[in-house]
């Protein structure tokens, strides 16, 4: 009973310290920057991937990051199980930098045709 009553008050102790205090300054959006950005995309379908994102949402995130940082992107299509019980997979995936947005995002366009490719093909 005594280590019931002992595991009951670190829990209580643990969770009543652990709350954070409430923050008294305000925060302006305009102060957030972004100093690195990996994106990372696991799809089923082409229907997942289609409606996952859009190139636009990925185009704000790099209007909002400093100059000359690195940036990743990657989308993984799941296959169907294959005959040794291992689920199949493709990966595309590259780096760039943000001071190069215009081409980022042609990459990030073609890769998104790709992968679409992949699963159009599957089905025949």
């Amino acid at each position: 009973m005594k280590n019931v009553f002992t595991i009951l008050g670190l829990l209580i102790a643990t969770v009543s310290f652990g709350q954070s205090a409430k923050s008294t300054e305000d925060m302006s959006v305009s102060d957030i920057k972004i100093n690195s950005l990996k994106i990372s995309v696991e799809v089923d379908s082409a229907e997942d991937l289609e409606s996952s994102f859009l190139v636009e949402d990925i185009e704000k995130l790099l209007d909002n990051m400093n100059e000359d940082e690195p940036v990743e992107f990657e989308i993984k299509c799941n296959g169907a199980q294959m005959s040794n019980g291992v689920k199949s997979s493709l990966s595309y995936k590259f780096k760039g930098n943000s001071k190069d947005k215009k081409n980022f995002l042609q990459r990030v366009i073609k890769i998104k045709k790709s992968a679409i490719n992949y699963y159009k093909n599957k089905k025949q």
